[in-house]
C-alpha cells in the first residue's frame, strides 16, 4: 500500500520548522499531501494562492532528494475529510512542546473516531526549528525585525514586501 502523508496548517507563512517536519515526512512517505487550512474567521498575512507557491517552491529541494511526490491543496473543512478526500495513510503532525503533545493527543483521538484507518504520526520539532512559529515570524516581520533565520529566503523577502505593502 502507498503511504500518503496529509501535512495541514496555515503555513502563513512556511518556515524552516514546517520545512523540518515536512523532510521528516517525505523519508516515511511515497507522496505527501500539504493541506492549507482556510478559515472565513481569520485573515491571512499571504493568500492562498500566494501561500501555496512559497509551499511549493520550498519543498522543490526536498521532493527531488526523497523521491517523493509533494502535492498542495487547500481545504475548509475537517482534517480527516481532507485526509480521506487525498487518499491519505497518516495525518503528519509536528510537535514542538508538551502543550503541542496535548492537544495533537485530544485531536489524534477525535480523528480516530471520525475514520480508524488514517493513521496519525507525530514527528518532534529538532531542537533548530523548536521555537519557530508562524505567529512569531509574522510578528517579528511586521516589526521590522530578521526573520531569515526562521523561513527561507525568497520567504523571509516577500515577508518584507507584504508588511511593506500593508503599512
Amino acid at each position: 500500500m502507498e503511504r500518503i502523508g496529509l501535512y495541514a496548517g496555515s503555513f502563513d507563512p512556511i518556515t524552516n520548522g514546517h520545512l523540518d517536519v515536512l523532510e521528516a515526512a517525505a523519508r516515511m512517505c511515497e507522496r505527501v499531501v500539504i493541506a492549507i487550512g482556510i478559515h472565513p474567521g481569520k485573515k491571512p498575512l499571504f493568500e492562498a494562492a500566494e501561500r501555496k507557491g512559497m509551499i511549493e517552491q520550498a519543498c522543490a529541494s526536498i521532493a527531488r532528494a526523497y523521491k517523493v511526490e509533494i502535492e498542495v491543496i487547500t481545504f475548509d473543512g475537517l482534517v480527516i475529510a481532507a485526509a480521506k478526500e487525498a487518499k491519505a495513510t497518516l495525518l503528519i503532525r509536528g510537535l514542538r512542546d508538551g502543550t503541542d503533545f496535548d492537544y495533537e493527543m485530544q485531536m489524534t483521538g477525535m480523528n480516530a473516531d471520525m475514520d480508524a484507518k488514517i493513521q496519525t504520526v507525530f514527528i518532534p520539532a529538532t531542537p533548530a526549528t523548536r521555537h519557530i512559529t508562524g505567529t512569531l515570524v509574522r510578528q517579528i516581520a511586521a516589526m521590522g525585525g530578521d526573520v531569515s533565520k526562521f523561513v527561507p529566503d525568497f520567504v523571509a523577502k516577500k515577508l518584507a514586501t507584504q508588511n511593506a505593502k500593508n503599512k
